[in-house]
């Protein structure tokens, strides 16, 4: 582990969001044997003037601006969560380059004069810099905050998305040149970053399993009053990631399975044929705890994902869910799903993902459970942790 050392997190997933996130459990590792600044985003100039009414998010940093709360909370000894006393500005739709390049700068400069006045108040020296995805600000600070260090981490193809498109295609090649190291969470993503940056390293996907290792959950009544087969996915159901087509197929040609589909629909689900079939079920959003026990009442879990831009790099943390509680699963097939292959069957059509299925069901057994279980809780926090020190020490030993 990298260890005695001062380290500040920058990046887009605020400390205060109730859904857990890479960053805060990377942040929770780092904290073990270091001293750690957690920078959460404030808010920016229109969510302040919003005539909307301000969520819990919003209202704490405005509360901040106002005085009427402190900068810097206590997290856990050494380790603290800090709200930057400023308002930044809305920019994303500014289309010329120069003038989204001149005050993009003045927000890096407004973040980072916050920052420095927490890192003068802690007394952290030396400090690393670990950027949790944020290119747009990140261009600019290495230079602004000067860290011994500058790490740059890449856990979602960010740029296939519309708001970082724009800006982001060109931006974040210069983040990457501009850091000592990049680390990513999938194969894909560091082949991405490997030609502008040759210090690029896979660390793997850490994943909080506590809850999945007991499968013994007493089942849900919704799922049990479903008899027969049950081909099951959980996540949010929307047709950006996930293949509808397949969904359709799949339960047209086996009617005798029951495909239990487990999250929210985004309103294309909500208006597919697949409402229509009497062995699709939908079952709605569930609470998080709830999650294991309908994993364990499926017989086979799938991962129908759509391959494209947003998909292709993504680490799907629903498969290690899966095997976690040694069920057999069948994926799509991408780059990333290559390092689940041992565990995983991977299919990219219709007539695949059903012989799949069929041979998973005729040949599953205890032993080829535990093999799953042991894969998925080998994908911990603390291992994802361990790879990014290892390629910290190496190059830092080189210097």
């Amino acid at each position: 582990m990298i260890k005695n050392k001062d380290i500040i997190i920058v990046g887009y997933q605020s400390w205060d969001i109730s859904i857990g996130s890479n960053c805060k459990n990377i942040a929770y590792q780092f904290a073990k044997y270091n001293r750690v600044l957690y920078v959460n985003l404030p808010i920016d100039r229109r969510g302040l003037i919003s005539k909307k009414k301000h969520d819990a998010i919003q209202l704490k940093r405005i509360a901040v601006l106002n005085g009427e709360s402190e900068s810097l909370e206590v997290i856990s000894d050494q380790f603290w969560s800090f709200y930057p006393k400023i308002v930044y500005e809305s920019i994303n739709w500014i289309k010329i380059s120069m003038l989204y390049d001149f005050f993009n700068c003045i927000n890096a400069k407004r973040i980072s004069k916050e920052i420095k006045r927490a890192i003068e108040h802690l007394n952290f020296k030396d400090y690393i810099l670990f950027n949790d995805s944020d290119m747009f600000r990140g261009v600019y600070f290495k230079e602004l905050l000067a860290p011994a260090f500058n790490i740059y981490y890449i856990r979602d193809n960010l740029i296939s998305q519309p708001y970082f498109k724009k800006h982001g295609a060109k931006t974040e090649i210069k983040t990457i040149k501009s850091a000592d190291m990049v680390v990513t969470n999938s194969t894909y993503l560091k082949d991405y970053a490997l030609p502008h940056n040759k210090n690029t390293f896979y660390v793997g996907q850490g994943c909080d399993l506590s809850q999945y290792k007991n499968s013994n959950t007493k089942l849900q009544k919704d799922v049990t009053e479903i008899k027969g087969l049950k081909i099951g996915y959980i996540g949010y159901l929307t047709q950006m990631r996930l293949d509808i087509s397949l969904l359709i197929e799949i339960a047209q040609l086996r009617p005798k399975w029951q495909l239990i589909l487990v999250g929210p629909e985004d309103s294309f689900f909500k208006n597919s044929e697949l409402h229509n079939l009497n062995n699709v079920h939908f079952l709605g959003q569930k609470n998080t705890e709830e999650l294991p026990a309908y994993i364990n009442s499926f017989d086979v879990c799938i991962n129908p994902q759509l391959v494209n831009d947003m998909t292709i790099g993504n680490y799907p943390r629903k498969i290690d869910e899966y095997l976690a509680i040694g069920k057999p699963v069948v994926a799509t097939k991408t780059p990333t799903m290559a390092i689940f292959e041992s565990v995983v069957s991977l299919g990219t059509n219709t007539s695949e993902y059903i012989s799949l299925i069929e041979k998973l069901i005729r040949e599953d057994n205890l032993k080829k459970q535990n093999e799953r279980i042991a894969f998925a809780q080998s994908h911990s926090w603390e291992n994802s942790v361990k790879e990014i020190a290892k390629a910290y020490y190496l190059i830092t030993s080189n210097k």
